[in-house]
């Protein structure tokens, strides 16, 4: 049973929060996205091949129809009710899921590779998202102004850009001093969307028909090239659905699925429902069903209200983005990066200014390019129906094992979520010439850099492995030139612990000395969120106690922040080390690190060669990385060729 309570920190007091209000807090996070989707769907819908779709009853009933069903299906059903099971550690998420599967599959010779490629496709489509989502959240909000005072239509793009600079420039001052008022905003945006579509369907009840399935099903069969063409336009009330399985770790799955069903679905629904009475009262409101849905006098109100709530959402993908590199760093998918952590109680609240400056540049040109939701919703399908492809492709995997599914149920869900998915899919697949190709392009590019760096780290690791030699004969080296030994403690990181840290070799090879104490450290990010700090480490004396060298490796999780100098603290503490934590203080780290030097050497494409060396050299200090103490923290090595 889930408890109805949760401990939260606010200064330095833990404080209970109540299911109700991590339900409000996860409206503030989670639902930023689907939940501003009512600015641009319907009207998105309307507005395809000059108005393909007609403002006539079986028109309107079919595309509402496809809409519910869309969110009943592929929300309700596949995330909410099902997906939301599958947590890794607590942890959601396409990379959270991919290293769920890996781990039910690790027996099974092959899959592995094959599992991480899916996960690695599913994040790089969650960047080409990343930028689009911001760009049309915002534009789409402003846009209001087009018809609350028209006479500032021609301001809405340099308002946008305003407002995004604004969003992407504090993003270094954390989240946390905002992060409070999130959740209140986003309930009054739910509630007044909510009630504006109630008005009118009270006004016109006859508009609830069109919930019924035999509407979308009639809808497709008259007129099926339309049909099929809206379908990439209905996507668009299912983005951000990924968001409440990626931030299930931040809540759990009760206060997110309260949130859904008793909040942000019936108001969604309502305010859907409301858009297209609109439609039918008045064709010419297709233009912009959302905000003339609101009398004259509040409009301009909602048009601050939908930016407010347009920012929240934006926020909340750039957040997404910068937990989700910061995994793929963990799991080796990604060079190293800055991260600096802006809340001294969440460490999951987390800012990594290359990945910030790359999506404001890249939201700034989509939405320069584009300068309208509507020509930015073209490219948006893309990314989304492509990322709930790969999250079907991920559940079908892991539910035989994970609970016992049959041949049954899988083939029922593959029928009815992936061909869904799939239909959304070849829909989007048709708008590529007309913007489509931009988060493709973006999802390209990732998945080269992901794939580039991981191989280009295993033929590094290959040309390291030839340069330390094995510790061993290190050691008797040692012994027989009888090396200086210094006093003190020396702490080198290393990913095994059979070869010898090019650092120390250098140590000794240039400087003649040895420490004393010796501890060769290895780090290992294993495939779950986090790591209990009583299993997080395993110690080996090597058979070199007399020589004072130790070998401990100390396991993370890939949602951990990897410190080391507190991480050896806590082995002290717990008797994995006979030292004492204050003896740590002095400590001096070494960091094996040299140039990586491309050659015509086999296993890699020239070309790629030089992006892992650019990549190499761009990377954030595993100092930085490791949290490492700069005034005892020593870089030494040598040049790896590849």
């Amino acid at each position: 049973m889930v408890s109805a309570t949760r401990t939260a920190k606010v200064g330095a007091r833990p404080v209970k929060v109540g299911a109700a209000g991590l339900a409000v807090a996860a409206l503030g996070v989670v639902f930023g996205d689907i939940g501003t989707s009512p600015l641009y769907s319907l009207q998105t819908v309307f507005s395809i091949d000059d108005g393909a779709v007609q403002a006539t009853p079986d028109d309107v009933f079919g595309v509402i129809s496809l809409m519910f069903w869309a969110i009943t299906i592929v929300v309700s059903i596949k995330y909410v009710t099902i997906l939301m099971r599958a947590d890794n550690g607590g942890e959601g998420g396409v990379m959270a899921l991919a290293a769920l599967a890996q781990r039910l599959y690790s027996k099974t010779a092959g899959k592995a590779g094959l599992l991480l490629i899916i996960g690695i496709v599913g994040v790089s489509l969650f960047y080409g998202d990343s930028l689009i989502t911001p760009a049309i959240s915002v534009l789409s909000a402003v846009e209001g102004l087009q018809v609350a005072v028209p006479g500032l239509a021609h301001l809405v793009v340099p308002i946008a850009a305003v407002i995004l600079t604004g969003l992407f420039a504090f993003q270094r001052f954390g989240t946390a001093r905002v992060g409070r008022f999130f959740g209140p905003v986003m309930v009054l945006w739910f509630v007044v969307i909510a009630l504006a579509g109630l008005v009118m369907v009270v006004q016109h009840p006859s508009v609830l028909v069109g919930l019924s399935p035999t509407y979308a099903v009639v809808f497709i069969a008259a007129h099926p090239v339309i049909a099929f063409v809206a379908m990439g336009a209905v996507v668009l009330v299912i983005t951000g659905a990924e968001a409440l399985y990626a931030d299930m770790g931040h809540f759990g799955r009760p206060p997110i699925r309260r949130a859904w069903f008793f909040v942000v679905f019936p108001a969604l629904v309502l305010n859907y429902l409301g858009q297209a009475a609109l439609i039918l009262q008045d064709p010419s409101s297709r233009a912009n069903p959302f905000f003339l849905l609101f009398p004259d006098w509040a409009r301009l109100p909602m048009v601050i209200l939908a930016t407010a709530a347009t920012v929240i959402a934006s926020q909340a993908v750039i957040s997404g983005a910068f937990s989700l590199t910061r995994q793929a760093v963990q799991l080796g998918l990604l060079p190293p990066l800055t991260v600096r952590h802006t809340s001294e109680h969440e460490g999951g609240q987390v800012y990594l200014p290359a990945v910030n400056a790359l999506l404001f540049v890249g939201v700034m040109t989509v939405m320069l390019v584009f300068r309208s939701s509507a020509a930015l919703a073209t490219a948006y399908g893309v990314s989304v129906t492509g990322a709930l492809v790969v999250d079907t492709v991920l559940l079908l995997l892991v539910a035989p094992r994970l609970w016992g599914w049959g041949p049954l149920k899988i083939g029922a869900a593959a029928l009815v979520f992936g061909g869904l998915e799939l239909t959304f899919l070849s829909a989007n697949l048709s708008k590529i010439l007309h913007g489509g190709w931009v988060p493709l392009i973006v999802a390209f590019a990732v998945i080269v850099v992901m794939t580039t760096w991981r191989r280009g780290r295993e033929l590094v690791i290959q040309g390291r492995v030839k340069k330390e030699g094995s510790l061993p004969a290190f050691v008797k080296e040692v012994r027989d030139r009888k090396v200086l030994r210094v006093p003190g403690i020396a702490v080198f990181l290393h990913p095994n612990r059979d070869s010898t840290p090019l650092a120390l070799r250098a140590n000794v090879d240039r400087n003649d000395v040895i420490h004393k104490r010796v501890i060769i450290v290895t780090v290992v990010i294993e495939n779950v969120p986090h790591i209990d700090p009583r299993e997080a480490f395993e110690y080996n004396d090597l058979g070199y106690s007399d020589d004072g060298i130790d070998h401990v490796k100390v396991r993370f999780g890939f949602s951990d922040t990897p410190n080391i100098p507190r991480a050896l603290r806590k082995a002290c503490a717990l008797d994995v080390l006979d030292l004492k934590p204050k003896q740590l203080d002095t400590a001096s780290y070494f960091v094996s690190r040299g140039a990586i030097r491309t050659t015509r050497a086999p296993g890699m494409v020239a070309w790629r060669k030089s992006l892992f060396a650019a990549l190499a050299q761009n990377a954030a200090n595993p100092a930085a990385r490791f949290g490492l103490p700069a005034s005892r923290t020593v870089t030494m090595g040598s040049d790896i060729d590849i």
